[in-house]
């Protein structure tokens, strides 16, 4: 199974972002954490990060919170199919460790991918 994260599974610009603030029926957090998600039309998932310089000042740190939020997004892919996902930092993320980040970021992946498949099932009826 292919879990690169290639140009594909991004959000790219303004507009792809736009319309998931504009749109986002899927939503899951923690104190940490912000999870917004649309439904796309793409037989795949797409990622787009917004950590803050406000909410984590250093930029080493920025980059290991993006850093653990695409692996854990990489090993999750294969269960998100169809969504756009915006993830966003908010104050003391940087506060935790590696694998505290990776536990919970795999928590909101789970959380946002039964909410996912819930509405799709409304839909459907």
């Amino acid at each position: 199974m292919n879990h690169r994260f290639g140009k594909s599974l991004r959000l790219l610009n303004a507009s792809d972002y736009q319309a998931v603030f504009d749109q986002s029926r899927l939503k899951v957090s923690n104190a940490e954490l912000l999870f917004l998600a649309r439904h796309n039309s793409l037989p795949h998932p797409r990622l787009g990060l917004v950590i803050a310089k406000r909410n984590v000042r250093l930029a080493v740190e920025r980059n290991r919170v993006k850093r653990v939020v695409r692996e854990t997004f990489r090993q999750q892919q294969h269960h998100l199919v169809g969504i756009d996902v915006i993830v966003l930092a908010r104050r003391g993320v940087d506060k935790l460790d590696n694998q505290r980040l990776h536990d919970m970021c795999l928590s909101l992946w789970r959380q946002l991918e039964k909410r996912a498949e819930k509405q799709l099932r409304r839909r459907g009826e």
